[in-house]
């Protein structure tokens, strides 16, 4: 079995949600398993350290968890149009991996979760893709073909699945924005799987 990696930061639970999604479309494409894994706040103090193993939902990424998998999903709710910080925190730290070329031509995607339905949806998903393309991996973004992207009132864009939160984090995750995350797990396995069946 192939692995791809879908890493996420939450806050309110829906990059959450929007990953065990994305999660269910990568085990849709037989050969492949999807591996879910957080990353944990960021301090503003520098002498606290996190536990090392979470409270609940998903185990910590590692970096080992890069070389081994086929692809790269990565989640983040929006931060002034950004990616949140614990998530770049993480990418920040990826230089040996980045020295070493454990992820070049590998597939990757991004998704994200923004208060407002004009919150800077797009700009962070972008944001995501920039550590993924000094990387070398290739961005596989959500085609036209999926015609929830021409008819959702809530989230979702060509670049990757979104979700409209609301200020309140009060919008459950909607059927549109479930499906466009499944179609996104769905597109970077069968990516990764053709590539593999290519080199091999």
């Amino acid at each position: 079995m192939s692995t791809i990696l879908i890493v996420y930061y939450t806050k309110h639970g829906a990059t959450k949600q929007m990953a065990e999604h994305t999660a269910l479309g990568v085990e849709q494409i037989s050969g492949m398993q999807a591996k879910v894994r957080t990353v944990p706040d960021v301090s503003p103090v520098n002498e606290a350290v996190a536990p090392a193993v979470p409270d609940s939902g998903s185990p910590y990424v590692s970096v080992a968890d890069l070389k081994e998998c086929s692809g790269l999903i990565l989640g983040s709710p929006t931060r002034f149009g950004n990616m949140a910080a614990p998530l770049k925190y993480f990418l920040d730290n990826t230089v040996a991996q980045w020295l070493s070329g454990d992820l070049i031509g590998k597939p990757a995607g991004v998704f994200t979760s923004t208060a407002t339905i004009h919150g800077g949806q797009e700009s962070t998903l972008i944001s995501m893709m920039f550590p993924l393309i000094h990387h070398g991996m290739l961005i596989a973004g959500i085609p036209y073909s999926e015609k929830d992207l021409n008819t959702t009132q809530t989230g979702g864009t060509p670049y990757g699945p979104s979700h409209l939160a609301g200020l309140k984090s009060e919008n459950a995750v909607s059927d549109e924005e479930k499906r466009l995350c499944i179609a996104l797990g769905k597109r970077v396995a069968q990516v990764a799987k053709q590539l593999a069946m290519t080199v091999s």
